[in-house]
């Protein structure tokens, strides 16, 4: 996310070990404070990781280099502003998203609604790769509410020849 009005970044159970809290993960949701003057960030843990320890000896060893090259240059930190409706939280304008609306799904053919399902998921693939997980956590809602319209169509019961006896 680029939100430049983030001051305070808390990540609870830092010190369980996983995707959400690898190295890498830990540290881009910590730069996220970094983009703003202000801005801290608590990891609430019992005890220091080893993603922890890289993340946060990362994050002092760019803090310090930017330190340095702001000095050189002569350059007063400032936090970034930007108008509200400039940001982008999901990666893709409306227009994409009305693509994804339940009730055009029921109305494609069948070979349609599965492009369409293997396109959603290699986007949100695509986007947990590339760490964006609110589009990702997006479009997993969006895949498992049209996988349930599409279970839906077909028949539920013992089949057609009735009970078996």
């Amino acid at each position: 996310l680029d939100l430049p009005e983030v001051t305070l970044v808390a990540i609870l159970g830092a010190d369980r070990e996983g995707f959400l809290r690898s190295e890498t993960s830990l540290t881009q949701m910590m730069g996220r404070a970094a983009r703003n003057r202000t801005g801290r960030v608590i990891l609430y843990a019992d005890q220091e990781t080893g993603s922890m320890k890289r993340a946060i000896g990362e994050t002092e060893r760019r803090r310090k280099a930017q330190m340095e090259y702001n000095k050189k240059m002569g350059i007063t930190p400032e936090t970034i502003v930007k108008a509200i409706d400039s940001l982008d939280v999901f990666g893709f304008d409306p227009i994409q998203e009305q693509l994804y609306d339940d009730h055009d799904f029921e109305n494609l053919p069948k070979e349609a609604q599965a492009l369409l399902l293997d396109t959603l998921e290699q986007e949100m693939e695509e986007a947990s790769l590339n760490l964006n997980f609110e589009k990702a956590a997006f479009l997993r809602d969006k895949l498992l509410k049209l996988g349930r319209l599409r279970r839906k169509k077909k028949p539920r019961g013992r089949g057609a020849r009735g009970r078996r006896g």
